[in-house]
């Protein structure tokens, strides 16, 4: 552990690493999130992928990131770095940007090659001056150089010796920010249980990191970090992909229904599949269908046989189910529609975040399609609003439309696993036999104008439902004008009476504001920090961050028309804030709107309130 007068305590630190997309950077990453989570602190990671598949080694276009900020009171990965991890000039150049003035900068120093420079597009040879870095604030490394002493005789081959030097910077990483070398094996020991030799190698590595600073560095400032008291019970770091996963096969349990989900792989959403195909143990169907439009209408058969029914995918995917979706709601069949949303249009930015689809998920079918739209905040809020999606679809007969998006689903957090009693029963809307002894049909329903889910093979339910309209009283196919115009009104008015079974709207921050900052989704805890920052600057405002979009809380508009100004923050060009100008007429929706493929920054939020409040007269 650290010790002297060098040593610097801090709230929170940022840490980025940046690298080839070989050459191990998301793994570095993670596993100092979870080392870093296992030590008590909170953590918000940002893994940002490039676009390309493999670009040419120590391109600009080629260099990929992973984020994380750990610490206390951590609800972003923080806007610019504390600590800079450098893997080659071009992981230099393309991220120095993200670094805070006086951040410290880890570099390997042997990647400063004429040719490495050349590719990197630096004009001299000596990238540290050209940048105008302090030297000070520099390490820099010869950690190829380290590494192929450290595993000489180890028998490895020269690539595979390359393939550590992850391990390298992470054991530096460690020595910098007082992590136990310790846990990082264990973490290492655990993922190489099956292959021996290299964790051997990888734990040589990780050490020799460590060793390495300090036994050089000693004048380099280090840093603790402090951690909040954790409540008791298991804790794990978590990203959305997963957590969505876990969700639902928990409210498969809560359900009684077996979960299947039919999906087609997609960017940022594959992940999903990829989670639900490992856990045949505990009763799961998950297929890979040829095409997105299978895997929604796999979903809605498997749906109308009494399965929990769930089909993945991002927004092109989601353009393509949207016959698909018109059918179920049509039908009236509880289904999940899992949207991790990316940039776009059409093809777009695979790899990157935006907010974009909302709209498409209102409202992107033929005729009149109303049905539930949940967001979810958080990487572990995945958890929570994947179990509520699929609450809400079996207990009120009708698809739902989870939003998440690429920042939470890749990024992750520190999670504490909740325990099954945790959440309530989910009670599907099954049909019983006194309605069947007294003449039940497929389209009767409840106060709530909730049809009943009568699961094939039920003695006396035989039925047919599908896309054509159908009667109100006796179910059959109608052509009827009047009867369609009831139809569709029921089916509308069955979505907003949802509005009682959801929470309340929560409004924070500081109760005598007159300015509301409203969210939705993914971009909570830039929100979050971005009030908490306004507050303490003198600025006060409220925070509202929307988890239930379609039908909105019952509260939520007339709670937003006690406020003076009312400013929507999202990742698009004001999608959310169009939606809810529609609900209230006569006040005006100010916005703050980003579509770079990137999550906020906290202080664009903040000067984006500050100068929208200054335009306004306030």
């Amino acid at each position: 552990m650290l010790s002297g007068t060098n040593v610097k305590t801090l709230d929170r630190v940022v840490v980025r690493f940046s690298g080839d997309s070989g050459d191990g950077m998301q793994l570095a990453g993670n596993i100092f999130s979870n080392v870093s989570a296992g030590e008590g602190s909170q953590i918000s990671t940002f893994p940002d992928y490039p676009a390309e598949i493999r670009a040419p080694q120590g391109s600009l276009s080629g260099v990929s990131g992973f984020q994380v900020n750990v610490g206390r009171g951590v609800h972003t990965p923080g806007d610019e770095a504390d600590v800079l991890v450098a893997m080659n000039p071009a992981a230099l150049k393309t991220n120095l940007k993200y670094l805070k003035p006086g951040g410290i900068i880890i570099c390997d120093v042997d990647t400063f090659r004429p040719a490495d420079l050349k590719k990197a597009e630096f004009k001299t040879d000596d990238p540290v001056t050209e940048l105008g870095i302090d030297s000070q604030r520099i390490m820099l490394v010869p950690m190829t150089t380290l590494l192929k002493h450290t595993l000489e005789g180890s028998g490895m081959d020269p690539k595979s010796v390359l393939k550590c030097k992850n391990m390298l910077a992470l054991g530096l990483i460690c020595w910098l920010l007082d992590r136990p070398v310790e846990s990082v094996l264990r973490k290492l020991e655990a993922k190489f249980a099956k292959k021996p030799a290299v964790y051997e190698a990888n734990a040589k590595v990780v050490q020799a990191g460590w060793d390495y600073g300090h036994n050089t560095h000693a004048s380099m400032p280090t840093y603790r970090i402090e951690t909040d008291a954790a409540v008791p019970g298991v804790y794990t770091d978590v990203n959305g992909n997963t957590a969505t996963a876990w969700g639902l096969i928990m409210a498969s349990e809560k359900s009684g229904r077996p979960l299947f989900l039919g999906s087609y792989p997609i960017t940022p959403a594959t992940d999903i599949l990829h989670e639900l195909a490992k856990r045949k143990d505990l009763g799961v169907k998950a297929c890979q269908m040829e095409d997105e439009i299978a895997g929604v209408c796999s979903a809605i058969g498997a749906s109308y046989a009494g399965h929990l029914a769930v089909t993945s995918t991002s927004g092109p995917g989601l353009a393509l189910k949207s016959e698909g979706i018109g059918l179920a709601v049509m039908a009236e069949l509880p289904l999940v529609v899992i949207d991790v949303q990316r940039g776009g249009p059409s093809t777009g930015l695979p790899t990157k975040t935006e907010q974009t689809d909302l709209m498409q998920a209102l409202y992107g079918r033929n005729g009149e399609s109303p049905l539930c739209v949940l967001a979810a905040a958080s990487p572990t809020d995945c958890f929570t609003m994947a179990f509520e999606a699929a609450r809400i679809a079996v207990e009120h007969m009708t698809p739902v439309i989870l939003l998440t998006d690429a920042f939470i689903a890749n990024g992750s957090s520190a999670w504490r696993i909740p325990e099954e009693k945790d959440f309530p029963e989910i009670r599907p809307h099954y049909v019983t036999g006194d309605m069947l002894e007294q003449g039940w049909k497929p389209f009767d329903r409840d106060e709530d104008q909730v049809r009943y889910w009568a699961i094939p093979g039920t003695p006396g339910a035989m039925h047919r439902v599908g896309g054509l309209e159908k009667d109100i009283k006796t179910s059959a196919i109608s052509t009827d004008g009047r009867n369609h115009a009831r139809m569709v009104e029921i089916r509308r008015e069955k979505i907003a009476r949802i509005a009682g079974d959801i929470p309340a709207l929560k409004v924070q921050g500081d109760p005598e504001a007159d300015t509301i900052l409203v969210g939705w989704g993914g971009t909570y805890g830039h929100l979050y920090t971005a009030a908490e920052e306004l507050n303490a600057a003198g600025t006060k405002v409220a925070l509202a961050q929307f988890r239930y979009i379609n039908p909105l809380p019952a509260n939520a508009l007339e709670t937003l028309r006690g406020y003076k100004n009312i400013i929507v923050a999202e990742l698009n060009t004001g999608q959310f804030a169009d939606y809810l100008q529609m609900q209230l007429p006569g006040k005006e929706v100010l916005r703050i709107n980003k579509v770079e493929g990137q999550p906020f920054m906290v202080r664009e939020i903040t000067e984006g309130v500050i100068n929208l409040l200054n335009n306004h007269g306030n």
